[in-house]
């Protein structure tokens, strides 16, 4: 089991010393990768339903300044030696796939081939439209498209492609991906299209858990999410569970001392027996990467000292354990 945090990406802990000082520590306690989200623009009036919360609202309306995705996790290639550094997600749509391409490409040659590419198909339809990109409702098409020509633009000496929504000849693309045949991506999303691009194009499966239509947070909704997953390998001619999983530890909660009781407790909420119990059951189940959601994450807390201590709690308490 390996097991990664997300960065902050809005407020106080998004200073440089700070994701500094995270993505180093996170390091040395011997996580296995860091994980950073993608807005590049908040609008001011958004409509747009988030599908991981129950009133539909985005937590991070409060707070519209957050980082650039890439930009931020060349800094801390920069910062860090062995940590792999994970797009989640990358907004497939948001940018020129060939301009993507080359800059996820510098960033794996620059890191020593430590990128993951985590790739998703956007929500907010108000950020597309400022941005200007393909149309919104044909966003899940674009991504698929857009996944191909990256690996095309990766992998092929003479890159080559006409699509619907990018075409190119007669080019050049260096350097390549130092990842063979290139860098993993993990596909985000839990409905069926989504599971379905996981399938066909992905090298992992990324489900965030707390979607209401699809929730994927328990034992028993995540079993059902990876069976829609081995049906979809099989009809792409894969391998069933040749991909990764990679699940958020939702509501991850350390409670020290033996007085916790289990009845009535909820997956990764209890002492660090509880929760390295839990981590065996998803990893039972298939899930090969967990990530913890620290009270830091999104700019929710303005400790540094308490997202490093809850980094450290977990590193020391519950991974020997499990």
């Amino acid at each position: 089991m390996n097991f990664g945090f997300m960065l902050p990406s809005r407020g106080p802990l998004t200073r440089p010393e700070s994701l500094s000082v995270i993505a180093k520590r996170g390091e040395e306690l011997g996580y296995d990768f860091i994980m950073f989200p993608d807005h590049i623009v908040m609008p001011r009036n958004v409509s747009s339903q988030y599908p991981y919360s129950t009133s539909g609202v985005f937590p991070g309306t409060d707070n519209s300044e957050t980082m650039e995705q890439l930009t931020t996790l060349a800094f801390l290639a920069g910062q860090t030696s062995f940590i792999r550094l994970v797009t989640s997600v990358m907004v497939v749509p948001h940018r020129s796939p060939v301009v993507t391409a080359k800059m996820l490409s510098t960033l794996d040659v620059l890191s020593r081939g430590r990128v993951t590419v985590g790739v998703g198909t956007g929500w907010l339809e108000e950020e597309f439209q400022a941005l200007e990109t393909q149309p919104f409702a044909e966003r899940g098409a674009v991504t698929d498209e857009y996944i191909q020509v990256f690996k095309e633009l990766w992998t092929s000496d003479s890159p080559r492609f006409d699509g619907k929504y990018c075409r190119f000849s007669n080019i050049d693309f260096l350097p390549k991906p130092i990842q063979k045949p290139h860098p993993p991506i993990w596909v985000g999303g839990e409905g069926r299209r989504a599971i379905r691009r996981a399938a066909q194009l992905g090298d992992g499966w990324q489900p965030l858990g707390n979607n209401n239509r699809f929730p994927t947070a328990t034992v028993e909704d995540l079993t059902v999410g990876i069976k829609r997953l081995d049906v979809e390998l099989e009809r792409a001619g894969r391998p069933v569970g040749s991909l990764e999983v990679t699940s958020r530890m939702l509501g991850y909660d350390l409670q020290k001392g033996s007085g916790t009781s289990s009845r009535g407790r909820m997956a990764f909420i209890g002492t660090a027996d509880h929760i390295a119990s839990d981590i065996r059951q998803f990893q039972d189940l298939g899930v090969t990467n967990l990530v913890p959601s620290f009270h830091g994450v999104a700019g929710l807390a303005n400790s540094l000292d308490a997202m490093l201590r809850d980094m450290e709690d977990f590193a020391t308490d519950v991974v020997p354990k499990v």
